[in-house]
């Protein structure tokens, strides 16, 4: 059987081989998943929430080693690899206290002649082809609802983050989830192209905009459930009677927190004019003031790479803005040590003429350009293909919401940024994606309504 080799991307150092699945086993566990999955669909909703209940109190006991592994493997500080572990378990809250009532029937009319009823059926079996970034958080939003919802998972972890998979799919066991229901799928891209061939009920992918594409013309014929969370250009703008030192510090984080490697990070900022220079000089103080340093270190903020290709993506970017006459405030290259490191980047004199300012970036480099005032600032976060999430940094709420009113964002932050909560729906426009994670609607997408006409004798 063929092995993946598991690498620390702080050090290059192998820290595991774990055999991969094919297209053999891959059909056999979709063929187990399809058989149990009736019977867990009939299991009371109670005795579901048990189990996750049990994998959530599993999550806590555990979460100084889910942590480790989690930075070991993908690069991420040990702090922020434990915010993201503590943050799950209030997903999970979240989805407990709202699955009784999202998937209630609903009687929407009886009389003396007809009833008149909305159920929501399990979808069946899904696929979850989930990321590296974020595996607790982007792998939670699909599976916890779909198990609670009565679906059985094939639940494929990003090959960069396969030990966290394998360590999540243990924990659900131990939770009392059945094997078969909850059955790990591991490999690359190929073993997830095999996953999407199977007979199943649905695809939850999170990655990159071209292999969603691919997903979705490989699915689209079958018409099953498709929801695909793929990459944004995310634009914050700063007004000029914004609160400066505030907005700074917000957006620095916003950009560069897990080293710049989330859909949903800052990716570009522009600012009025009036205050550009002032925010600038607050916004690189804080940036030089970030640690780069050992991702096991609870001290550093920025950590290492997690795919080598990226470190071309960042520098072709950044010869491509400078070649075009943006300046380099700091950073700009790789940091020359074992591993996959890159220097904390902000540039300026930035134009949509720029990579920088068009394609996701994923990693801590990020453009600010000038402005002259609202519309010239709307029309340049408008201007993307992607459309995920959006911010303005004013004191005027009526301003800022009548402007993100104007932006074309799934999500949209007053005077914040980066932010993703478990009651609110998470989606994008445009080339993001399609469907949605999270609220509700979120728990309902792992179900379809059945309407029953009930007509009395």
């Amino acid at each position: 059987m063929d092995a993946l080799t598991i690498i620390d991307p702080a050090t290059g150092e192998t820290l595991a081989k774990v055999p991969t699945d094919n297209a053999d086993t891959i059909a056999i566990k979709a063929q187990r998943a399809r058989a149990a999955q009736p019977a867990f669909a009939k299991t009371p909703l109670d005795e579901r929430k048990a189990c996750i209940r049990r994998f959530r109190g599993l999550l806590e006991s555990e979460m100084g080693m889910l942590a480790s592994t989690l930075t070991r493997e993908v690069g991420k500080p040990i702090t922020q690899s434990r915010n993201e572990v503590k943050g799950l378990l209030a997903r999970i809250d979240f989805f407990l206290d709202a699955v009784d009532e999202s998937i209630a029937a609903e009687t929407v009319l009886k009389d003396a002649a007809m009833h008149e009823r909305i159920e929501h059926v399990p979808l069946g079996v899904i696929a979850n082809v989930s990321a590296w970034n974020y595996p607790f958080f982007v792998g939670g939003n699909v599976f916890v609802p779909a198990l609670l919802t009565g679906n059985a998972v094939l639940y494929k972890p990003s090959e960069y983050a396969t030990l966290t998979g394998l360590h999540i799919a243990r924990l659900m066991h131990e939770s009392g989830i059945p094997k078969d229901v909850f059955e790990p799928v591991v490999g690359a891209g190929e073993v997830g192209s095999t996953l999407v061939g199977e007979r199943i009920d649905g695809v939850f992918f999170t990655g990159s905009n071209a292999t969603g594409r691919r997903i979705a013309q490989a699915v689209g014929p079958r018409m099953i459930r498709l929801q695909l969370e793929l990459g944004g250009k995310d634009p914050s703008y700063v007004c000029e009677d914004a609160d400066i030192a505030n907005a700074a510090a917000s957006l620095a984080d916003g950009a560069m927190y897990n080293t710049g490697q989330s859909c949903c990070s800052v990716e570009r900022i522009y600012v009025h004019e009036q205050i550009h220079d002032e925010f600038v000089e607050a916004f690189v103080t804080t940036v030089r003031s970030f640690k780069v340093g050992d991702p096991m270190d609870a001290s550093t903020y920025i950590g290492a790479i997690a795919r080598a290709p990226q470190l071309r993506v960042l520098r072709l970017q950044v010869e491509d803005a400078l070649r075009k006459g943006a300046s380099l405030l700091n950073g700009g290259r790789r940091i020359e040590r074992p591993g996959n490191w890159f220097e904390p980047t902000v540039m300026t004199d930035v134009d949509h003429s720029m990579e920088l300012m068009r394609e996701e970036s994923f990693g801590p480099v990020i453009g600010i350009q000038k402005v002259r005032g609202d519309d010239e600032a709307i029309a340049l976060m408008n201007d993307t293909r992607y459309g995920l999430t959006a911010g303005v940094y004013t004191p005027d709420e009526a301003r800022a919401t009548q402007l993100l009113s104007r932006v074309n964002a799934g999500s949209v932050y007053w005077n914040c940024c980066d932010r993703v909560s478990p009651r609110l729906p998470w989606s994008g426009m445009n080339e993001s994606g399609v469907g949605l994670t999270l609220s509700t609607y979120g728990i309902q997408a792992f179900t379809r309504p059945k309407a029953w006409h009930l007509k009395s004798a």
